[in-house]
């Protein structure tokens, strides 16, 4: 299951009072397209107490970041894992589930909003029932789904087509 959608957004409050300046959240998703390119962009259901991403509770991977204006888009690979399993199902059962950043770093809060500095260092992007950044949701990607076939698709389009081969001729 193929997953895609909005991840983050620069310059614009999101739901916690935080704002993430544009140069800041360009330097960690170019850093982070680095993990995305290595297939270890990992996340979790739910953020966890701690900064650590447990391979035990991973549910999806990152496979795709780009940026659409000011927001940073993503597609993700939901994983066959016990977590992942629980993600297909509430994605299978109609749940409309959002992503947000995990991160460490401060903020400052002179300026009418939090602002997240420099040290900031994003660390993955975990499935949540309520995201922070306006439209965070991903969606089945329909255009993907489209495309996907089984081991048995392929077998019985060939036979299909050696079929059809003997009855032209």
């Amino acid at each position: 299951m193929i997953l895609s959608g909005c991840m983050q957004k620069y310059d614009t409050p999101n739901g916690n009072g935080r704002v993430y300046p544009e140069s800041v959240l360009r330097r960690e998703i170019k850093n982070y397209m680095k993990l995305v390119d290595e297939r270890r962009a990992l996340g979790e259901l739910d953020h966890p107490d701690d900064s650590v991403i447990n391979l035990k509770n991973a549910s999806h991977m990152v496979t795709h970041v780009w940026w659409d204006g000011n927001a940073v888009m993503g597609k993700v690979k939901v994983l066959n894992t016990p977590s992942g399993k629980i993600l297909q199902a509430l994605v299978k059962d109609g749940c409309k589930l959002g992503i947000s950043s995990r991160a460490l770093g401060s903020l400052d809060e002179s300026r009418g909003h939090a602002v997240v500095q420099e040290d900031l260092q994003l660390i993955c992007f975990d499935f949540v029932s309520e995201p922070s950044t306006p439209g965070a949701f991903m969606r089945v990607n329909e255009s993907k789904k489209a495309n996907i076939f089984t081991k048995a698709d392929r077998i019985n389009r060939k036979l299909n087509d050696i079929v059809d081969g003997f009855e032209n001729h």
